[in-house]
């Protein structure tokens, strides 16, 4: 049996008593299966090792409940840290021009949008915009006039107002 194979044997064979585990450690499902697919990463990338033990299952576990713990501090440090400083600011929602843009935006061509965005949001010179999508200078230069237009019929604005996107 491949290396391949008697790993998915084993997973098959034991993941569901690993979760069942981790979960009546967490108490939370979601946790249990992010913390379950971490160790059985672990697992797959040191299977030449790990299959070789008498209980492999139990280095599963160990890792798993490694993890949770580790999970768990870090929450608790954050947790902490929030009691201690105070929640983050409030972020601003928005501004109603940047959801017309986004929603404008979002209906031109993937390769219109992209030069727009580089160019004007990013703030990328054409050609860098070229070097970054892999096409030539001309071709930038095309895609952003084509899109200006488009934004701006769009966006009901004038095509000089669309060159100030």
């Amino acid at each position: 049996m491949s290396g391949e194979e008697s790993f998915d044997s084993f997973y098959r064979g034991s993941r569901q008593r690993l979760y069942q585990c981790v979960y009546a450690l967490t108490g939370n499902a979601a946790e249990a299966q992010d913390v379950v697919h971490e160790a059985y990463a672990r697992a797959w990338q040191r299977w030449s090792t790990v299959s070789g033990y008498a209980d492999p299952e139990a280095w599963v576990r160990t890792v798993a409940r490694r993890v949770a713990v580790s999970r768990w501090r870090r929450a608790r440090s954050a947790w902490t840290a929030h009691r201690r400083h105070g929640p983050p600011p409030d972020v601003p929602g928005p501004s109603p021009d940047s959801v017309a843009l986004a929603g404008a935006l979002a209906q031109l061509p993937m390769p219109q949008r992209t030069a727009l965005v580089l160019h004007h949001l990013v703030g990328l010179p054409v050609a860098e915009v070229a070097r970054e999508t892999g096409v030539p200078e001309g071709t930038v230069k095309a895609r952003l006039s084509r899109g200006r237009r488009a934004l701006a019929t769009l966006l009901e604005a004038t095509p000089a107002e669309a060159h100030h996107v």
